[in-house]
């Protein structure tokens, strides 16, 4: 990619050449590559990643050995150099800790007080590497959504100072329930909770408790339940944390209604959060909470695996997923072991068809393989390989990103998450074409997915990035029959034990799926040009500072 200062000609002729091959169909790659991508070889990895042998595939477990075991010798099987140096492991250390607050939070104000139980209405936990935290009469205060975000113009700390203090905020962001604010119903990077607990923490707040709301988290109060009563991970950090809030949680819906009453308040204060300039509301009330951490510091690791290019090696191309789940945790229907057959086993089981056709195919530029650890407790892995790459950044052409495929079957489109984002989106719409298949964008943009996945920590490095999700138009039974398939897993399997392997399971939708994605990626380890992020993206400036 070319800086803004190269002579406006060149640009010209340089545009104009980009946009011809990201037109045409480019090379095809002969049919003994695509077939390694079949039904057989991708039910076979599912049926051993998602079986209750790898015990939900947690980090830190056996689960863990035996995923990163299963990877490391289905790619020097298939005949894949280890990608970093000698080894196929890259080392990422972590720290587990196992919080468990107070069975009761009391929000205690001039009339009253209000009491959360600990899982039915509130959760809580510390980053703190400390075996025990206080949070201590710190005063509650309403701070909308908590967002500092000064190219929207919005500042919901200005003018407050919350050193000592506890801030309430609400999920998502302002264009969740005002389409003319941020992007409206696309979830910016600021609705993400994980942005919210990093911008508490630059606030210098004590505590910080999301209210949480179905529609706008896009997850049941379930999803919250089960992800906060288990032992949570984080990268190592020097400063053990510290700068982090004492405490970090969540809050019911209802209990926050309280918490208003309590204050003199209404809920009006959630219509008054969405005007510009909202100022935060005092709740005149405090709250003391005590969180007591069992802590374990250990490595994870990242699997990394590469196909050389033929003709540049030296530049590369990505296709990532994530390994790891949930591990065990509270039963479910009888059930404790989280499989996560679609979150992730999918994912890997295209990571390792991929490789196979790659390895046929013997692309002109490196192809690498990387299957993250910890993306199911805040993108871990992707976040300590965007901090120590192990190949060069701005030799990186793209990420093609795999997490949750084929919840619709064989469709006639695929959705492309953050739509409009870079030029790979022109590249899928072509592959999709020679499959008689449309791109779309997300159906439901609000939910924010191009932000909850690894692709987005590389994506913020610079380095373009696509992901994908399974398309809603089935081929034999129409959109609302897909859209149904999707609604009921997020309803009834999403991180629950219940996505577990179900061998009479229709994969041809994912098949397909990986079949295009190769295509994609192919293509671009063809050429010598690099995709670019496009005109409106938070992306855009970080590739091209690199460049």
């Amino acid at each position: 990619m070319k800086k803004n200062l190269i002579y406006a000609t060149l640009c010209v002729c340089l545009s104009a050449c980009q946009q011809k091959e990201n037109t045409t169909a480019g090379p095809t790659a002969d049919s003994a590559a695509v077939k390694m991508i079949n039904d057989s070889s991708f039910v076979k990895h599912l049926s051993v990643l998602a079986s209750d042998e790898f015990m939900g595939r947690k980090p830190f477990t056996i689960g863990e050995t035996k995923s990163i075991n299963y990877l490391k010798e289905q790619f020097s099987a298939l005949g894949l150099k280890p990608g970093n140096g000698d080894s196929y492991f890259q080392a990422v250390p972590m720290v587990e800790i196992k919080s468990v607050p107070d069975s009761r939070m009391v929000f205690k104000g001039a009339s009253g007080s209000v009491t959360a139980n600990y899982l039915t209405e509130f959760v809580a936990s510390s980053r703190r590497v400390l075996p025990k935290v206080n949070l201590e009469n710190s005063p509650l205060v309403f701070a909308g959504y908590g967002i500092v975000a000064p190219e929207y113009k919005w500042n919901d700390y200005a003018g407050l100072d919350v050193k000592g203090k506890t801030v309430v905020v609400m999920i998502n962001d302002p264009g969740f329930a005002d389409s003319t604010l941020f992007k409206g119903k696309s979830m910016t990077y600021y609705g993400r909770w994980t942005y919210k607990f990093e911008e508490a923490a630059r606030q210098g707040a004590a505590g910080i408790l999301i209210i949480h709301d179905t529609a706008p988290a896009a997850y049941p109060w379930s999803v919250v339940r089960s992800g906060w009563s288990k032992s949570k991970l984080q990268l190592e950090e020097k400063d053990n944390n510290m700068s982090r809030a004492i405490v970090e949680g969540w809050i019911s819906m209802d209990i926050a209604k309280q918490l208003f009453k309590l204050a003199g308040q209404s809920e009006a204060l959630f219509a008054q959060a969405l005007k510009p300039g909202f100022k935060a509301v005092d709740l005149k009330a405090t709250t003391s909470l005590t969180v007591t951490n069992t802590i374990k510091k250990s490595v994870s690791n990242n699997v990394v695996a590469v196909i050389p290019g033929t003709k540049r090696p030296e530049e590369n191309i990505i296709y990532s997923a994530h390994w790891d789940h949930l591990g065990t945790g509270e039963p479910v229907k009888g059930d404790s072991i989280y499989n996560g057959m679609t979150d992730n086993a999918t994912g890997v089981a295209a990571l390792l068809d991929l490789a196979a056709a790659f390895e046929k195919a013997k692309p002109e530029r490196s192809i690498v393989f990387v299957s993250f650890t910890g993306e199911e407790q805040g993108l871990l892995g992707s976040e300590y390989y965007a901090k120590h790459p192990v190949f060069p950044v701005e030799k990186t052409v793209a990420d093609i990103n795999m997490d949750m495929m084929g919840l619709a079957g064989k469709t006639k489109d695929i959705v492309i998450y953050g739509f409009g984002q870079s030029e790979l989106e022109d590249y899928a719409a072509v592959s999709a074409k020679k499959q008689g298949r449309i791109t779309v964008p997300d159906p439901k943009p609000s939910t924010g997915l191009y932000y909850r996945s690894d692709h987005f920590n590389l994506a913020k490095m610079g380095i373009p990035s696509l992901f994908t999700g399974s398309g809603v138009d089935n081929v034999a039974h129409g959109k609302a029959w897909g859209q149904q398939q999707a609604d009921d897993f997020f309803k009834s399997r999403y991180h629950s034990p219940q996505d577990n392997f179900d061998p009479a399971a229709d994969v041809s939708g994912m098949v397909e799926d990986v079949r295009l994605l190769f295509d994609l990626g192919f293509r671009l380890s063809n050429e010598s040009t690099f995709p670019k992020w496009k005109e409106g993206s938070e992306f855009k400036a970080a590739r091209e500072k690199g460049k």
